[in-house]
């Protein structure tokens, strides 16, 4: 059935369109804006967002802080470099990771970060081969990741990053990702008060990005691909703001496919949002039925991606690719440093 083929969500993407830096000004990007009805788009700056939302809406925005997740150390005995990615913490200093190259660390072998300031021995291999590492150091976890860690940018970018803020949202709060949840990277504190003084609500939920999320789907059919968990949260005051919002006539904008994901997973069949905590593996494909969400402002992703196939679960396949070829032809900036798109 058209729809359900990873194929059918490919399109021709010029190398020369993956933006590698971020904008000097984050609000100064470009938007476009897709009716999810008629299919019509217009362009526009991100910081006309403020004139395409209305008093008594709510955006939602995922406030996780990304961790600088990467980092260089080497094999013990052998003095192999090895780089290791942050995933997911298991328990306080245990942590299930990403190595690479991981075909010689086996359980057992230890490795060694920074003249020895952070040590690790590999405990377990787990599900995709990733190993679960126990991290032994003096000191507090953060100041000394702080110091070792670099950003875990995307593989697509290859420039070095300058400045780690940049690959934080000005409302970051919560420790946890493995990468940025990318959308919010357009908004200023400026930008935030311009809308709140329009009458335009917000609810700040947090959803850790994990890897996962941009895993290559390798399933011919979109229906049997598996989204790995990730661990999310919403607060009493976010789900009140969000279902008061919802009573009173006002749309809900989340930013990025993130917020999108944890409001949904949150809520219940009666589109009511629940405040708690948990793993969500909720994966959306054309086909799926919104509870909550009734826009969606979002980067450009990548063909084949579990991102560009929820974002036609909302506007429909063949207009998403067909704004899609027009930002192309746009000469539009594409992912994570990239150009915005509002869905409405």
């Amino acid at each position: 059935m058209e729809g359900f083929k990873t194929s059918d969500y490919d399109f021709a993407l010029p190398q020369e369109l993956i933006a590698q830096d971020p904008l000097a000004d984050r609000s100064s990007s470009r938007l476009l804006t897709l009716d999810k009805r008629s299919g019509a788009v217009e362009h526009h700056q991100f910081r006309e967002i403020v004139s395409w939302l209305r008093p008594g809406d709510c955006l939602v925005l995922n406030n996780t802080k990304v961790i600088p997740a990467r980092l260089y150390g080497v094999k013990e005995g052998t003095g192999a470099v090895i780089e290791v990615l942050l995933l997911k913490r298991r328990e306080r200093d245990v942590w299930e990771t990403l190595v690479r190259p991981g075909r010689k660390v086996r359980p057992g072998v230890r490795l060694v970060f920074g003249d020895g300031a952070l040590c690790a021995e590999v405990t377990d291999i787990v599900e995709e081969g990733n190993r679960l590492l126990r991290f032994s150091y003096d000191g507090i976890w953060e100041e000394i990741l702080d110091n070792l860690g670099e950003m875990p940018l995307p593989p697509y970018i290859t420039h070095k990053l300058q400045d780690k803020n940049r690959y934080q949202t000005v409302y970051a709060k919560y420790e946890g990702s493995a990468a940025a949840p990318t959308a919010g990277l357009h908004f200023t504190a400026k930008l935030l008060r311009s809308i709140e003084e329009k009458g335009v609500s917000t609810a700040y939920v947090t959803l850790h990005v994990g890897l996962g999320t941009f895993r290559p789907v390798k399933v011919e059919d979109v229906r049997e691909h598996h989204m790995h968990s990730e661990y999310y949260q919403v607060t009493q005051e976010a789900a009140d703001r969000i279902n008061e919002t919802k009573r009173c006539g006002g749309r809900i904008i989340c930013v990025g496919t993130t917020s999108c994901r944890t409001v949904e997973s949150a809520a219940g069949e009666d589109g009511i949002v629940r405040p708690g905590c948990g793993n969500t593996e909720i994966f959306i494909y054309p086909g799926y039925r919104f509870r909550v969400l009734d826009g969606l402002i979002t980067n450009f992703h990548l063909p084949q991606s579990t991102l560009l196939m929820l974002v036609s679960a909302l506007a429909g396949r063949e207009s998403v690719l067909s704004a899609y070829r027009e930002a192309v032809e746009e000469k539009y900036r594409f992912f994570s440093f990239g150009d915005a798109m509002l869905i409405y």
